[in-house]
C-alpha cells in the first residue's frame, strides 16, 4: 500500500501539488478505515474535504472534519486505533493522537519518513501530517445522505448534502476571525452553479445562533453578512492563501472583488 502513494507522486515535478497528491490518497486510506470499523454509523463527513471528495471541488484540503449525528457507540479511541494499525500494516511510520476534551475532539496523525522518501522533502525528520476534527456538539438541522464512493480506495460513508456543506461554508464566512481564501474561492465555486446552491437556512441560523448568540444574525440576510465581511478585506491575500492548494492555479484569479460581489449578487 505504502507503493501506491509513492508511485502516485513519483513523476510529479511539482513538490507543492505532490504533497497535496500524497495528502488526499492518505485521506482516503484514513476514511475507508473509518468505514471499516463503521464509524460513519455515528459521524458524518463535513467540511472543505468533504466537498472535494463528493463533489469535485478543484482544490485540495488538507483537514478530515466530521459532525456527530448519533451518541451511542461513539468510540474515537477505538477508531483512531484502526487506523493506526491499518496505516502500520501498510508500512507507514505513524503516530496518532486524540484529544477528546473540548467539545470539537481533535487527532493528529502524523507520519514520519514519508516526505523524504518520496523526494518531497530534503529533512527526514519533516513529518506529513492530517488532522481529524469531531464536532461532538453540531448545530442541529444538517441533511445526512449515504454514499458509495471511489477516489483511491473504494468506501462509503455518511456526510452532510451539499446545501447543508455550504451553511457550514457561510457560517464560516461570516464568523471566522480572519479570512481564509478557501472559504472565499469556494463560495465561487457554491455560487457559479446554474441555478446557484443556496445553504440549508435553518441549519445555518442554528450554526450562527450557537457560535455569535441567538439573535444576531439572520441568516436569511447571508449575501448581504457576507458583502459587509467582503469590504474589509486583502483579496490578494485571499489569492495567496488558496493558490498552493489549487488543481488548476489559474483559477486564484477568480478572486477579485468584481467576481466575489457578482457572485453575491444572486
Amino acid at each position: 500500500m505504502k507503493d501506491e502513494v509513492l508511485g502516485l507522486v513519483r513523476n510529479v515535478g511539482d513538490p507543492t501539488n505532490g504533497l497535496n497528491l500524497m495528502r488526499e490518497y492518505l485521506q482516503a486510506f484514513v476514511l475507508r478505515s473509518l468505514h471499516e470499523c463503521e464509524a460513519f454509523t455515528t459521524m458524518a463527513f463535513v467540511g472543505g474535504t468533504a466537498l472535494r471528495f463528493l463533489e469535485n471541488l478543484p482544490r485540495f484540503s488538507e483537514d478530515l472534519d466530521f459532525s456527530l449525528i448519533k451518541e451511542d457507540r461513539y468510540d474515537p479511541k477505538r477508531w483512531l486505533g484502526k487506523v493506526r494499525r491499518d496505516l502500520a500494516l501498510a508500512g507507514y511510520d505513524c503516530q496518532v493522537t486524540l484529544n477528546s476534551k473540548k467539545v470539537v475532539n481533535t487527532s493528529w496523525i502524523r507520519l514520519s519518513g514519508l516526505l523524504a522518501e518520496a523526494g518531497l522533502s530534503n529533512r527526514v525528520e519533516q513529518k506529513l501530517s492530517i488532522k481529524l476534527e469531531i464536532d461532538t456538539r453540531p448545530p442541529k438541522g444538517a441533511d445526512v445522505v449515504r454514499t458509495v464512493l471511489t477516489r483511491h480506495l473504494t468506501f462509503a460513508l455518511r456526510h452532510y448534502e451539499i446545501s447543508s456543506l455550504m451553511a457550514g461554508k457561510i457560517r464560516a464566512l461570516i464568523t471566522r476571525p480572519y479570512p481564509k481564501g478557501r472559504d472565499w474561492f469556494d463560495l465561487v465555486w457554491y455560487c457559479s452553479h446554474r441555478p446557484p446552491i443556496e445553504p440549508k437556512t435553518d441549519l445555518l441560523q442554528n450554526a450562527l445562533d450557537q457560535t455569535q448568540g441567538k439573535g444576531h444574525y439572520d441568516a436569511r440576510q447571508w449575501r448581504e453578512l457576507v458583502r459587509q465581511r467582503l469590504e474589509n478585506i486583502d483579496v490578494n491575500k485571499l489569492k495567496r492563501d488558496v493558490s498552493p492548494f489549487l488543481e488548476r492555479p489559474a483559477d486564484r484569479d477568480l478572486l477579485s472583488y468584481e467576481n466575489l460581489k457578482a457572485v453575491l449578487s444572486g
